[in-house]
């Protein structure tokens, strides 16, 4: 018969263990088969994007006419928000900046996430009421804990696109600012090469392809805004306003310069490259003496105790042994 091991025997907690493994290599394996090109579906989006440069350049009324169709949906959708006058233009453009810097170039997308912020909290709000005053949901907790979790769920409804969408800017600008400096001297490379500013830009965006994908995105869309726009500087600003940094916007400011003042562009760039590389520096700097402070309370929960049992457990289990021998 064979022994229990935390409660099953050694045959059950065997095949746990071997379903477990099973079962995890598995997903690995599903994982692996199932890995996509990261530059698949970003080479799609700047294709979209020069067809609709292309559609508002030269394409004919027809056309327009037929682009605007698509989108019956968020007309709809729109049409609801003007009658209840929650649509606003200064919020309609806040929420398409906010759908740029989080990397979603639709700009019809901020209709529906207005539509979301105005309906969510209605729905979860009724849904929870209902579930917790008609249904009775928690029947064990007081009042007070049932109004806070009606209360609870209008606020996650209201404020959930927010965060989803303040979550995908903080990590896309973080990527971006991480891969910028390098970035920079590609572009400084691409420049004293005798390459122009809009082959610098695509040249980089390619190599920046694996290695930094959101920041080669950028710079991709604003390679093709180059050659379509009537103004270079509208595409320099466009990058400013799609990328929520002050780096990119400095950027900016010495590519608009550069391109009104002749001024060089490769020594500019270099300038910008260091002071950014610098600051990265820094910052890491500044994490690595953060992270003694930060262990503190995972040392003193986790390792601590795990320590003085490998310690003082042998010698505990000797005292016993003495004790219970005498």
């Amino acid at each position: 018969m064979s022994s229990p091991l935390l409660g099953f025997d050694l045959t059950t907690a065997a095949s746990l263990l071997t379903g477990f493994a099973a079962m995890a290599l598995m997903v690995a394996l599903y994982a692996g088969l199932t890995v996509r090109d990261p530059m698949a579906r970003r080479v799609k989006a700047l294709n979209e994007r020069r067809e609709q440069l292309k559609a508002g350049i030269t394409a004919s009324t027809r056309k327009r006419a037929k682009l605007a169709r698509q989108s019956q949906g968020v007309e709809q959708m729109r049409t609801v928000l003007a009658n209840f006058r929650v649509l606003g233009d200064k919020q309609l453009k806040d929420t398409q900046r906010q759908l740029m810097q989080a990397g979603i170039r639709n700009k019809d997308a901020a209709v529906p996430v207005i539509f979301a912020r105005v309906v969510a909290p209605v729905a979860l709000g009724l849904v929870m009421a209902g579930g917790v005053y008609g249904l009775g949901w928690f029947g064990s907790y007081g009042p007070l804990s049932r109004y806070l979790f009606v209360a609870g769920s209008v606020a996650l409804g209201y404020y959930g696109p927010h965060l989803f969408l303040r979550n995908r800017i903080n990590k896309r600008s973080a990527a971006i600012r991480k891969a910028l400096p390098d970035a920079l001297d590609l572009l400084v490379i691409c420049a004293e090469a005798g390459l122009t500013v809009d082959a610098a830009f695509h040249r980089v965006a390619r190599e920046l392809g694996k290695g930094a994908p959101e920041l080669g995105d950028e710079f991709g869309l604003t390679a093709i805004e180059l050659g379509f726009l009537t103004e270079r500087r509208i595409a320099f600003e466009n990058l400013a306003m799609r990328v929520d940094l002050d780096s990119v916007r400095g950027v900016v400011t010495t590519m608009i310069q550069t391109e009104k003042y002749g001024t060089p562009l490769a020594s500019a760039l270099r300038v910008l490259s260091a002071e950014y590389r610098h600051e990265r520096m820094m910052r890491a700097e500044e994490k690595a003496a953060r992270l003694p402070a930060i262990m503190t309370v995972p040392l003193i929960l986790f390792i601590l105790p795990v320590l003085f049992v490998v310690i003082l457990g042998p010698a505990t289990c000797n005292i016993v042994d003495t004790f219970a021998t005498t």
